[in-house]
């Protein structure tokens, strides 16, 4: 998931820089209650170790196009974030995804022929920079426990995506995938609400399945994150709802563009 500094930047990031003692030395890292940039997010980036907990709260479906990501919904239109003020303040408990928590972090290529993974920052966040406040980046010219800290989360984070894009490809080698469309008639509206725009595992090509494919599947634990994004796909209608409710339903048939 890791994306270099010169090509396409990921969801949230606006720039990406090199973390340097050098550079950086005498900068410190503020903590914020509020994050702007999730407040228009309708739909994150999930790695399959939150299935169990995100599937509790939001709805999981995957991206369109060739190379598919799991995907947790905040919202079922662009621009919506149900969970958050328009601050980016959440306005109740929930689980927030790990891709929100790296942020302003992340590990990058810095050549795109590189090997190694480096830890950058998008420099236009103001979570980073030469305050008063806040935890020391550095200390003594060595990264200091906040910046070890941060490093390892981004490692896992790292490991974790390896781990989802191999379950990723045990969905496409075996065709699991189609795509969503999920209907939803409100109480007096002369038309329905349809939502396309994601890709979800097909319930009757998972039962179709040869027993031996499905006993493994169950063996490697990923027929259990199967059945997590399905049983979460009845929270659509609860985000549904909670838009209706913040008055953020579009006035024509929508598409979710996930």
């Amino acid at each position: 998931m890791a994306s270099a500094p010169d090509m396409g930047l990921p969801l949230f990031y606006n720039q990406l820089e090199p973390l340097s003692s050098v550079a950086h030395g005498d900068w410190r890292a503020r903590r914020v209650e509020a994050a702007p940039f999730f407040a228009t997010a309708h739909a994150v980036p999930l790695t399959v170790e939150e299935f169990g907990l995100a599937q509790r709260h939001y709805p999981i479906v995957f991206s369109v196009g060739d190379n598919p990501v799991p995907l947790a919904l905040m919202g079922l239109n662009e621009g919506v974030n149900v969970f958050v003020d328009d601050e980016g303040k959440l306005t109740q408990e929930v689980y927030v995804p790990a891709y929100v928590r790296r942020y302003p972090f992340m590990l990058a290529r810095l050549r795109p022929e590189a090997e190694e993974l480096s830890l950058c920052f998008d420099p236009t966040s103001d979570v980073l920079g030469a305050y008063e406040d806040g935890e020391p980046l550095f200390e003594g010219g060595q990264p200091a426990a906040a910046t070890q800290e941060v490093l390892n989360f981004c490692e896992q984070f790292e490991q974790a995506g390896q781990r989802t894009a191999a379950f990723m490809k045990e969905l496409a080698d075996h065709k699991l995938l189609i795509d969503g469309e999920v209907s939803i008639q409100p109480d007096g509206a002369d038309q329905p609400f349809i939502y396309r725009g994601f890709q979800m595992v097909s319930e009757d090509r998972l039962r179709e399945m040869r027993g031996d494919i499905l006993r493994k599947l169950v063996q490697s634990g990923l027929l259990g994150l199967v059945y997590g994004h399905l049983f979460s796909l009845t929270l659509i209608r609860e985000i549904f709802g909670r838009q209706v409710q913040l008055g953020r339903v579009p006035g024509a048939t929508p598409t979710l563009a996930a």
